[in-house]
């Protein structure tokens, strides 16, 4: 992503809706050039062009939550990539960070991707040669997943080495936490499928703490996340057996 584009999508975050004069005059660039931007950026689904206005996406969609933090979940997803082999079988839960990192495996890996997100689907047609098997269930029109027991039965007639999961916070107390707990259910059932679970997380979940349990500290193999996670929650999670991985953006 251009440097820009980064600067435009900080901008919308933080104030929600601009005009594209306004970034016009804060980036010095011409609006010829800043509706270019703001069409490309649409077309990614990281914001919502108005007349005469750029808005934020809508705040429940993936693409919103993309939008934050991008360079960090990029960076995240490019290194997660390492810890896969050529042409692997593995499982993806949703989240923006996971769909990055689904389309880096498909890409530079050519790995066969089990999912629950038809976000992560559809994102994947960036990656014509992609194979994705979808699992079936209740769809969750918002998030783009399915959940419920469909799901869950569907994903026993796999097995894979690893699961990557996103999460919504951590503490040493109560583990890796998320915000739904009807998804919880099925990132528990993928996670029986899989050897080895690996969270893809930015830095800022550290500290916090969600609604729903996903896992215990011991139930997690890696955690990739970003360099601006403390050296505290860096020695709590080594100290519980897990891999960091820290990407430098």
């Amino acid at each position: 992503m251009k440097e820009r584009h980064l600067q435009i999508l900080n901008i919308i975050n933080e104030k929600e809706k601009v005009s594209v004069q306004e970034l016009s005059e804060a980036l010095k660039l011409s609006m010829v050039t800043i509706r270019k931007d703001l069409e490309d950026l649409e077309e990614q689904g990281l914001l919502r062009r108005q007349h005469g206005y750029a808005a934020k996406a809508s705040p429940d969609s993936i693409n919103s939550r993309m939008a934050i933090h991008y360079p960090e979940k990029k960076a995240i997803a490019q290194k997660a990539v390492e810890l896969i082999t050529p042409m692997e079988t593995i499982m993806i839960e949703s989240g923006s960070t996971c769909a990055l990192f689904a389309l880096e495996a498909a890409r530079q890996k050519d790995a066969t991707i089990i999912t629950n997100s038809a976000y992560i689907a559809r994102y994947l047609n960036q990656a014509p040669t992609a194979h994705v098997i979808l699992l079936g269930g209740d769809y969750d029109m918002v998030a783009e997943v399915t959940t419920g027991p469909v799901t869950q039965l569907c994903a026993q007639e796999y097995h894979v080495n690893k699961l990557f999961v996103g999460v919504d916070g951590y503490t040493e107390e109560n583990g890796f936490t998320n915000v739904n707990h009807t998804r919880s259910c099925v990132v528990k059932e993928l996670a029986k499928r899989a050897d080895q679970v690996i969270v893809l997380t930015t830095s800022e979940k550290f500290g916090r703490q969600s609604v729903a349990r996903l896992f215990s500290s011991e139930d997690v193999h890696t955690v990739v996340t970003d360099s601006r996670l403390s050296d505290d929650y860096r020695r709590i999670l080594e100290s519980h057996g897990i891999h960091v991985e820290i990407t430098n953006v």
